[in-house]
C-alpha cells in the first residue's frame, strides 16, 4: 500500500552520506527530473522533481502538455537504515504565449501509484487508423531510481501515505 521495499538480506548498509551521493547521482542531463536539497519548508532532506521550469525540459513538458507534476520529499533516518518517502502531485495548467504552468488547483499527498495515458487516432502511412500516445504521466519513472539508489545502498525505502516524514 504505501510501497515499502526492503533490501536484499546481507546487504551491508551505506552510510547516510553514501545514500544521500546515490541518490544525488541518479541526477544527470538526460532524466527529466532533479534531486536537490529540501527546503526549510519542505521538511524533508532531499527533494526529487520533474524539471518543469528548467528551460533545456521546459519545451518537452509543454510539447507533451504534462497535466500533473510529482514531487518526492525524502527524509534520512541513519539509525533505521530507512529513507522514508512522501510524493506529492500537483494539477498542472499551462498559460501564457510561451506557455509556462499555471497555478495548482488540484493537489494531492501519499503515495502516487495511478499512471495517466491519452491518446489520439491517426492515419498512418498505410492509411490505416492507429492510436498514438501523446501524454503519459508514470511515476514509476521518477520514483523507481530513487528506490533502486536506496535499495542498493542497503537501506530500506518507505512510502508514507499521509504522514510525516
Amino acid at each position: 500500500m504505501t510501497g515499502t521495499r526492503h533490501p536484499e538480506s546481507g546487504l551491508v548498509p551505506r552510510s547516510a552520506d553514501e545514500v544521500r551521493a546515490a541518490l544525488f547521482a541518479v541526477n544527470g542531463p538526460e532524466v527529466p527530473f532533479r534531486v536537490r536539497h529540501a527546503l526549510p519548508e519542505e521538511r524533508g532532506d532531499l527533494v526529487a522533481e520533474w524539471r518543469v521550469r528548467e528551460p533545456s525540459w521546459h519545451a518537452h513538458f509543454v510539447r507533451v502538455r504534462m497535466h500533473r507534476t510529482l514531487t518526492i520529499r525524502m527524509r534520512l533516518l541513519p539509525g533505521a537504515h530507512e529513507v522514508r518517502s512522501v510524493d506529492e502531485q500537483r494539477e498542472v495548467t499551462w498559460i501564457g504565449d510561451p506557455p509556462r504552468p499555471g497555478v495548482a488547483r488540484e493537489f494531492g499527498r501519499g503515495q502516487v501509484t495511478a499512471v495517466s495515458r491519452q491518446w489520439s487516432v491517426e492515419r498512418g502511412p498505410d492509411g490505416r487508423r492507429h492510436l498514438q500516445e501523446t501524454y503519459r504521466f508514470d511515476p514509476a519513472e521518477l520514483k523507481d531510481p530513487l528506490r533502486d539508489a536506496v535499495l542498493a545502498a542497503g537501506w530500506t525505502w518507505r512510502g508514507v501515505a499521509f504522514g510525516r516524514l
